[in-house]
């Protein structure tokens, strides 16, 4: 009876429903196709205009094995299949292996007129064809130097995946609207029989998840109710997944949603940071008040703004010269000032212990074996037995600042590696993300240190273990591999050693956005104003700006030399260009930061007074350190930003530099060691250690159209404000929620077959 009731309502529907999802899907394809050609037309474009300059050189040099190996390079991208240089006659001056005939220079007229191809103002044609049984979109695009047409770069794009795309959409869109049908179906039935009173207790009986068996439910009563507990956490983790999988396909993230991860996925619970440098450091300034400084730190820029949409405790060192005069009896100060929006819990040390602990072991050891900078590590036993004293008290105090059995311990960076194990072995049910901010090492490399593996067993005391990119989460597995005896499961991305499993992950981190210093600094013409006015530049000169600490990872050196280099070059812009060096003096203790300090100054001096003119200086070099006001001012009145970090994890500078034009114009020349660079791919990339393609860059970057620069920044904007740092603080939160609701459901399960077992006794 209910199957002829539902087929006599599947029938009629499940037609009308495949006619629509068919006439759907046609249109869904046709348009897909149509964005998909106009999206490869464009990318065409950003690729030759990115590599106009080495092209144009090669042409006019007639260096064809420079020209083969610019278009190797272009040919690099997953989609671009090959490429072919035309010179002005439509004869082949250079092309890549393998490049079809059928699209060669000779055949390009009898596709396209070629009065067309001829015309000073061909601005590139476009179209689409077969190669193999394939389809292909072939795009034709000028080179030129300045009015002068030089030649046509043809390029031959595989766009097979139009049509697997277009084959999955079609299956998605039938399947969803049969789903559909299905359930409409299901449902009307349903309707029908919920007056049936058996169907009621079947209904209700599932939805409670009690077998239907009533003899189990007569015989085992006593037993089912052992398990009502967990029952219970089952559903609300059913109920959980659902609503965060309803809020990934909602809006922003923002910091009102980071706040309702918080609640759905945690229950609303306080986070506790541990981190060695504070969000806030309190100054005494000469004339004897108290200020409040910001430090130059990534970790901070991103953290902060988590921390006051979450809430909670930040531990750190305190090491202001007035951070002793605000704390309360409990070494406790609210902050943000004014605000109040979480606690910051300061950790004092002693001189001895940040000699050995920061600036020894951290930063004299691990961060140069992280970094491939060329600096080699110092490792010292001494350093060592400061690193784990520091770290043993770290977990002390997170310890004492926790509410609860199984608090969330977030671990910043690589200062405190020891502190996951060391609050696992004191808090067992603790749900602990640490967080590796640095890059990490292959494992060969990673072995100089002496103590690798208390080092990784310290971090593998972790729930979650992230790291900014895969590559990142690879070498830390092949570490464990080499060093530990663990099992690994790299499909699964976990370790377990000890019996509990830590998850990896990669976590791109991102900053706040929109940045609430946007709101505390001038529009972009009046920052231009100022900045220009500082620097005493003419209201047509062009600017260029770096923000870093000094340190030796961020290749301030090479940048130096990359506008030397650039002025050699190109002497049209001497006079003209301005590079402002934001450096803030960074571990001054270390001999190899000293000597960094020394250096760039001497190189400022040197290229200063080499392209000297009247009052005309290349190079501004401002060492001191800067609050965001500024360095945001600094942002906004560029022409270019140029980060040329020699080996970074993420860089927060390029995402910054994005976040503060919100006038959508300036150029980024971002160095391709970064993670920002497998993000912020509309970025001019290159390899900060080739002068010449790094000065290529930037002049690039200055001869770059107003549009130009309005279509690369508008779409690095929009990456930055969706992956931002809510995103970022919002995944982790997530996973440690699902990770925290399975200890809870093993805890009850284990409950339970011990309820069990006490019954059968």
């Amino acid at each position: 009876m209910v199957m002829t009731a539902l087929i006599r309502v599947l029938a009629p529907l499940l037609g009308v429903l495949a006619l629509l999802a068919w006439g759907a899907t046609t249109i869904l394809n046709v348009t897909a196709r149509s964005w998909f050609e106009r999206d490869t037309a464009a990318r065409a474009r950003l690729v030759v205009s990115g590599a106009r300059g080495a092209l144009t050189a090669a042409i006019e040099s007639g260096e064809r094995s420079k020209l083969r190996a610019g278009l190797d390079e272009i040919v690099g991208d997953d989609r671009i299949m090959a490429a072919e240089v035309c010179s002005s006659s439509f004869v082949s001056i250079g092309r890549t292996r393998g490049f079809p005939e059928k699209f060669a220079c000779s055949a390009l007229t009898v596709r396209l007129p070629r009065s067309d191809l001829e015309r000073a103002d061909f601005s590139g044609a476009d179209f689409t064809d077969e190669l193999s049984g394939s389809p292909v979109q072939v795009s034709a695009l000028p080179v030129s130097e300045g009015e002068r047409q030089l030649g046509t770069v043809v390029l031959v794009h595989d766009m097979a995946f139009v049509a697997r795309r277009e084959t999955e959409m079609r299956r998605y869109t039938i399947v969803v609207f049969a789903v559909v049908a299905l359930l409409a179906s299901l449902a009307t039935v349903m309707l029908r029989r919920l007056s049936w009173r058996s169907w009621t207790e079947e209904l209700r009986s599932l939805l409670r998840l009690i077998p239907l068996s009533r003899a189990w439910r007569g015989e085992h009563l006593g037993r089912s109710r052992a398990f009502q507990p967990l029952l219970a956490d089952l559903r609300a983790v059913v109920s959980e997944l659902a609503e965060e999988e309803n809020a990934n396909a909602g809006g922003r993230w923002s910091a009102k949603r980071l706040q309702r991860t918080l609640t759905q996925s945690l229950h609303g619970d306080g986070v506790v940071v541990v981190a060695n440098r504070a969000p806030y450091v309190h100054d005494r300034a000469p004339d004897g008040s108290i200020r409040v400084l910001h430090p130059a730190s990534g970790l901070v820029t991103a953290l902060e703004p988590v921390m006051r949409a979450c809430s909670g405790t930040w531990i750190a060192h305190g090491n202001g010269s007035a951070d002793r005069a605000t704390v309360d009896k409990h070494d406790r100060v609210r902050v943000p000032p004014g605000e109040e929006a979480y606690l910051l819990r300061r950790v004092w040390l002693t001189a001895e212990e940040e000699r050995g602990y920061y600036y020894g072991f951290a930063n004299e050891g691990l961060w140069p074996l992280c970094h491939i900078a060329h600096t080699r590590p110092l490792f010292r036993a001494a350093d060592w037995r400061h690193y784990q004293r520091v770290n043993e008290r770290f977990a002390d105090a997170v310890c004492e600042e926790v509410s609860g059995p199984d608090p969330i311990v977030l671990v910043q960076d690589y200062h405190f590696a020891l502190v996951p194990r060391l609050v696992r072995e004191r808090m067992p049910r603790a749900t602990v993300i640490a967080f590796w901010h640095i890059p990490w090492p292959n494992a060969e490399a990673f072995g100089i240190c002496p103590w690798a593996r208390e080092i990784l067993t310290g971090m593998l005391g972790s729930s979650i273990m992230g790291f900014h990119t895969q590559l990142h989460c690879n070498n830390f597995m092949e570490s464990v591999d080499r060093f530990l005896e663990a099992r690994i499961d790299r499909e699964a991305q976990g370790v377990v050693l000890g019996g509990r499993e830590c998850l990896v992950r990669s976590y791109p981190i991102s900053i706040e956005w929109p940045s609430h210093w946007n709101g505390q600094v001038p529009p972009v013409s009046e920052c231009r104003r100022s900045v220009f006015s500082e620097l005493g530049l003419k209201p047509d000169a062009l600017l260029g700006v770096g923000v870093d600490r000094l340190d030796y990872t961020k290749g301030i050196e090479e940048r130096l030399l990359a506008v030397e280099r650039l002025l050699e070059r190109f002497p049209h812009l001497r006079g003209k260009f301005t590079f402002a060096q934001l450096a803030a003096p960074s571990r001054t203790l270390i001999d190899r930061y000293r000597l960094l300090n020394e250096s760039v100054e001497a190189l400022a001096a040197r290229i200063n007074q080499r392209f000297a003119s009247g009052t005309y200086r290349p190079i501004a070099l401002l060492r001191s350190h800067h609050e965001p006001p500024t360095i945001f001012r600094y942002l906004r009145a560029a022409d270019v930003c140029y980060v040329s970090s020699l080996h970074d994890g993420m860089n927060l500078v390029a995402k910054e530099f994005v976040a503060a034009r919100e006038d959508e114009r300036g150029a980024l020349v971002l160095s391709r060691f970064t993670g920002a660079a497998r993000e912020l791919t509309e970025a001019l990339i290159v390899n900060p250690y080739d002068l010449e393609e790094a000065s290529e860059g930037l002049a690039t970057a200055l001869a770059m159209s107003d549009a130009e620069q309005a279509d690369r920044m508008r779409s690095m904007r929009r990456f930055v404000s969706e992956f931002n740092v809510y995103r970022w603080a919002g995944r982790m939160l997530a996973d440690a929620g699902r990770v925290r609701q399975h200890g809870r459901l093993s805890d009850r399960l284990s409950l339970g077959l011990k309820a069990v077992d006490e019954a059968d006794a």
